[in-house]
């Protein structure tokens, strides 16, 4: 009785309520808070504000660098999007991306991002850096499309790209949803020479048969068991596991969220291949990382 003085108002409270139960994942329910619709009128503002972001060109990439342990230079760069919003300045993917993917804007967002960061890989070579790989988040909607072959092979022909340049980074949780047709799009792509890594490894459920069948290289250790290194021996153990699982199956281990000393020491000793991480730079601008590249690499 407290939640609505009419149909319409209850109706409306109870869905907030149930966006919220939705967002907190299967299984639960929620009641029915003011705040809610605080949430529901900040997504609602964030989703229109989306529609048109990709018409006025609001996007923007940064490039988190990818360092070889055991030389120290930059091997390759991660590609994150950035929205340069008019009015509340530059803000992170966690404020828009699940709204991107809820409202179906992920699609020509992924593509986006997949254009402008082959079309900077191309500018890096034409500026002398040939030697940087380019890592390019590939979303649930993408890989279910079933045309990202199709979309690599144009872009590399567009930019003179070398295949094995690009590393498409797909998550656990993505690789599982429809197993089978990512072991085939995933051979596909391996032998266009594209270069494959499996993001967010440890957080989501694989079949270790699975992983076994699919044409990867890398895979990408999440950071939240990096940050549990010399905290908690758990993380610890899984950090050594993981290590272990990728060099025995014949793949390159990089570990993200590298902060500390402690933790890139760490995973040296471990024999950990590649680490990102703000030890050794935020994301940047390109002409940033690019200076960033050079420094660390001639």
């Amino acid at each position: 009785p407290v939640d609505g003085n009419d149909g319409d108002a209850l109706m409306k409270n109870a869905d907030a309520a149930m966006y919220h139960a939705k967002t907190a994942g299967r299984n639960n329910f929620q009641f029915f808070d003011a705040r809610m619709n605080d949430a529901a009128l900040e997504r609602l503002s964030i989703e229109h504000a989306l529609r048109q972001a990709l018409g006025r060109d609001e996007f923007r990439l940064h490039f988190q660098p990818v360092i070889d342990v055991r030389s120290g230079r930059v091997e390759g760069v991660e590609a994150l999007v950035r929205w340069q919003h008019p009015e509340r300045g530059l803000l992170p993917p966690g404020v828009f991306i699940g709204v991107a993917e809820e409202t179906g804007l992920i699609q020509p967002l992924g593509e986006w991002v997949f254009w402008a960061a082959c079309r900077q890989l191309a500018d890096f070579r034409a500026a002398g850096i040939d030697d940087v790989r380019m890592g390019i988040n590939i979303s649930a909607v993408q890989m279910r499309n079933g045309n990202l072959p199709v979309l690599a092979r144009g872009a590399i022909e567009a930019f003179s790209l070398n295949p094995g340049d690009l590393m498409f980074e797909i998550t656990e949780s993505v690789a599982m949803e429809q197993p089978d047709e990512t072991v085939r799009a995933l051979d596909v792509l391996h032998d266009m020479g594209v270069t494959l890594a499996l993001d967010d490894f440890g957080t989501g459920y694989s079949s270790l048969s699975y992983l076994r069948m699919f044409a990867l290289d890398h895979l990408k250790l999440d950071r939240s068991f990096v940050e549990e290194i010399g905290q908690d021996i758990d993380g610890q153990v899984i950090c050594d596991a993981t290590i272990g699982l990728a060099h025995n199956l014949g793949l390159r281990l990089i570990a993200e969220g590298v902060e500390t000393e402690a933790q890139l020491a760490y995973l040296k000793s471990k024999g950990c291949d590649l680490v990102q991480g703000y030890l050794f730079s935020k994301p940047l601008p390109a002409d940033e990382v690019l200076a960033f590249i050079r420094q660390r690499n001639f």
